[in-house]
């Protein structure tokens, strides 16, 4: 079968930092990928599965691995070669079809007995990634044993599925994945509130499902997003978002909604009590520290790579800066129904098939500006037979 294949080696391998270059417009690198014929995945056990991809999205976090520009953070918790692609809706042997939750947590990995955080249903927070009778991975998609979207086949276990109704449409479900972890921040943010007033910055696929799954985990107050393009700034508006405004007129805007004063620099004297970057930039994070009022809070759902920030309003101020990270099986299933609410199969720009990769992720990196929200590649088109 056809799949992506990542095969940089451990001692180069790094995975973050691309998304500035995303946001200057200068693209991704595929790097190390290629496309080749690869041999059938062995079950890992007895009870694993088959999952043939139908739809397979590019995100972010795919941007950056095959990018390479940053942080070493995941050398060990990967295995080499490995088929990105963990946004993933395909069809199983009997016919059903299935949305991958790619965590690999200790229930896939064999592992008895399961560690506390995954005993008490935190698998995202699982420490044994690098373990049990599968290779080192995070997530499907980042692990050699697995396989991942970006081919014709992979496997997972049954705990990673979660099958979807025959009306949802393959688009919608592929947008399952990203909404999961919008869900999962947005918890995150209801556990802390309420909040009078909420920033949101950036409106890429992670911003504007983070800001649907705001509005709908609530209790919320007037929700604030940032976006560049126009296409962004309608859909914020349709997803939630009570004000949208530019990146570079939000510290006036929050300064006009709670009266601070500014000092030379852009530091308000006040600011938001929450601020959500979906972007995870040094850029980002220095606006949100801005915009943050004092004791208040900064939730980073973008991942960020290495970033040089100062922290001393950190200090001064006693705001915090806290991580959210992938999802739990309920975040999966309350973005299910997120997805069919909203319609959110409309997010879904352009597909391609595998053999066009270097065009689709192109398009991905500069989506933005080309007026696209996610791209995909498309497991259902036969590639066409080169003449």
């Amino acid at each position: 079968m056809k799949a992506l294949r990542f095969s940089r080696k451990p001692g180069k391998y790094v995975a973050a930092g691309v998304a500035g270059r995303i946001a200057a417009g200068k693209g991704a690198s595929v790097g190390p990928l290629k496309l080749v014929d690869v041999d059938d995945l062995k079950l890992p056990a007895d009870d694993w599965v088959r999952l043939r991809p139908r739809l397979a999205g590019i995100c972010g976090s795919d941007l950056a691995t095959i990018d390479g520009h940053s942080s070493r953070y995941f050398e060990p918790i990967v295995s080499f070669p490995f088929t990105p692609g963990h946004e993933v809706v395909g069809d199983l042997e009997d016919g059903s079809r299935a949305v991958l939750i790619p965590i690999l947590s200790c229930v896939t990995r064999g592992i008895e007995p399961v560690c506390g955080a995954c005993a008490a249903g935190r698998t995202n927070h699982c420490g044994r990634i690098a373990f049990g009778h599968l290779e080192p991975g995070l997530q499907s998609g980042y692990c050699e044993d697995t396989g991942g979207g970006w081919s014709g086949e992979m496997v997972a276990h049954p705990s990673q599925l979660l099958t979807i109704p025959d009306d949802l449409s393959d688009e919608a479900a592929v947008m399952v994945e990203p909404l999961a972890c919008a869900v999962h921040a947005a918890r995150k943010v209801a556990a802390t509130g309420p909040h009078q007033r909420i920033a949101v910055i950036g409106s890429g696929t992670l911003g504007l499902l983070t800001i649907a799954a705001l509005r709908a985990e609530g209790p919320s107050g007037t929700v604030i997003a940032t976006a560049k393009y126009p296409h962004q700034h309608v859909l914020a508006l349709g997803l939630g978002a009570d004000q949208v405004v530019s990146p570079r007129t939000l510290g006036r805007v929050v300064r006009s909604l709670t009266g601070a004063f500014v000092f030379d620099g852009g530091q308000l004297t006040d600011g938001v009590e929450l601020v959500v970057d979906c972007v995870g930039t040094e850029a980002s994070l220095t606006q949100a520290l801005q915009v943050v009022a004092p004791g208040g809070q900064i939730v980073v759902v973008g991942m960020p790579g290495h970033t040089t920030l100062d922290l001393t309003s950190l200090w001064h101020r006693e705001s915090s800066i806290s991580g959210s990270y992938a999802y739990t099986r309920p975040d999966f299933e309350r973005a299910l129904e997120l997805a069919q609410e909203h319609d959110l199969g409309r997010l879904v720009s352009a597909t391609y098939p595998l053999d066009r990769y270097t065009v689709a992720i192109e398009h991905a990196a500069n989506a933005g500006m080309r007026g696209a929200v996610k791209v995909a590649f498309d497991l259902r088109k036969k590639p066409k037979a080169k003449r």
